[in-house]
């Protein structure tokens, strides 16, 4: 039974667990072909992670985690997956990435984004969304550029999953600064939890607008009925998805078997090799 800790949960809604178990176990396979010790399972909570006696700690011994026995074991704390020692495979966020988190993990690969409106390659954009009937519904750019209706958003009530998410947060204030604005364009700003309640908020008018990543858009149009009341509106320019990770403490050998593994299944549409 392998040590090692494997995860997708991003996008790991309860109605594609299944879909998430299959792509996991394609990726387990191509994994253990090539040597790696890969995790019959993915883990969905707390108490799925290894104890770590005393907590973990980063490189210079500093204490970045709690122990994840600590820690309530029916929900799943990102940032403990993230840092666990014992991490071969999860996906994470840039915006995370970008506050610290890629002093503590490396990068293995990249999804592909070719299936999703709103997505090229390795690139993802954001949907902006509104109430049904509040603005004019938009196609995204075909060149990935950023569509703000800024006379359309100003002073609404503005509404995303959290602080450190690019595709919920970030990418919109990027792409406001280099409109000449920022955040402060709305009358409000509001932490939902997840880009499916931020759907919720706005179909059920506890907020106005906000931004969704275009993978979880296509999912809420297969599975949140909310989504029928709401509409796109603009999109955020194109960047970077989701990125593969595992623990910075990791092997530089298990690391060129992960990105060759990656590489092998580059046909499929979900995988891309890490340049």
């Amino acid at each position: 039974m392998s040590d090692l800790v494997a995860a997708l949960p991003m996008y790991d809604w309860p109605e594609l667990r299944d879909e998430v178990d299959a792509q996991w176990a394609g990726l387990r396979e191509a994994f253990r072909q090539k040597g790696i010790d890969a995790p019959q399972a993915i883990v969905r909570r707390n108490g799925d992670l290894p104890q770590v006696p005393g907590g973990i700690h980063d490189a210079e011994g500093r204490l970045i985690a709690p122990d994840p026995v600590t820690l309530p074991p029916n929900e799943l704390d990102y940032h403990q997956l993230w840092l666990h020692p014992a991490l071969l495979f999860a996906q994470t966020c840039w915006g995370p990435m970008e506050l610290g988190l890629s002093r503590q993990v490396q990068v293995v690969g990249q999804p592909s984004y070719d299936a999703y409106e709103g997505g090229q390659g390795e690139l993802y954009s954001s949907a902006l969304v509104m109430r049904t009937g509040e603005g004019p519904q938009v196609r995204s750019p075909a060149d990935g550029k950023a569509l703000l209706p800024l006379d359309l958003m100003r002073g609404k009530r503005f509404t995303f999953n959290s602080l450190d998410s690019m595709s919920g947060v970030i990418a919109l204030m990027r792409d406001l600064q280099a409109a000449g604005e920022s955040l402060d364009i709305f009358s409000s700003r509001s932490e939902s939890g997840g880009h499916r309640g931020s759907i919720v908020a706005v179909a059920e008018g506890r907020a106005d607008i906000a931004a969704i990543d275009c993978e979880s858009w296509a999912l809420a149009q297969r599975f949140e009925s909310a989504a029928r009341k709401v509409a796109v509106v603009g999109w955020t320019a194109r960047r970077k998805g989701l990125p593969y990770i595992t623990a910075r403490m990791t092997p530089k050998k298990t690391v060129r078997a992960l990105r060759e593994a990656l590489a092998g299944l580059a046909e499929q549409p979900r995988i891309q090799r890490v340049g």
